[in-house]
């Protein structure tokens, strides 16, 4: 099974215990093939108000691989916005990371904001 990138939405949900994050997650833990970047771990500590909120986004992020956002990440996230922003479609700076972590090592997305990201060239979209 190839490489899958949880994003923030996703994670929120499993968190939330909403269904289907919740399932989808797990199994993609289970099967050893979840991993997350490191703007989806600033976007959820971000977001916790507390120490209290912070534990679960520590336990659930410390069960799979952060991905970092790396040179070769970088080239293509710019290449990917310059792409996008020349259609007219631009998806925001975090989301930009995202793919291009996704797009430089081959691993599909997993992500509820499916019409966000289908318009990026090169970015496979996991099955919900």
């Amino acid at each position: 099974m190839a490489l899958i990138v949880a994003d923030s939405d996703v994670l929120i949900d499993a968190l939330r215990g909403r269904p289907p994050g919740v399932a989808r997650v797990r199994q993609a833990l289970d099967a050893g093939v979840l991993s997350t970047t490191t703007i989806t771990l600033f976007e959820l500590l971000s977001g916790a108000r507390s120490e209290a909120e912070s534990a679960p986004i520590d336990r659930l992020l410390g069960a799979m691989t952060l991905l970092p956002f790396d040179d070769v990440a970088s080239r293509a996230a710019a290449a990917l916005r310059r792409t996008l922003a020349a259609q007219g479609r631009p998806i925001g700076m975090a989301d930009y990371m995202i793919a291009g972590i996704c797009v430089a090592r081959s691993a599909a997305l997993l992500t509820r904001n499916r019409a966000h990201f289908e318009h990026v060239p090169g970015l496979a979209l996991a099955p919900a």
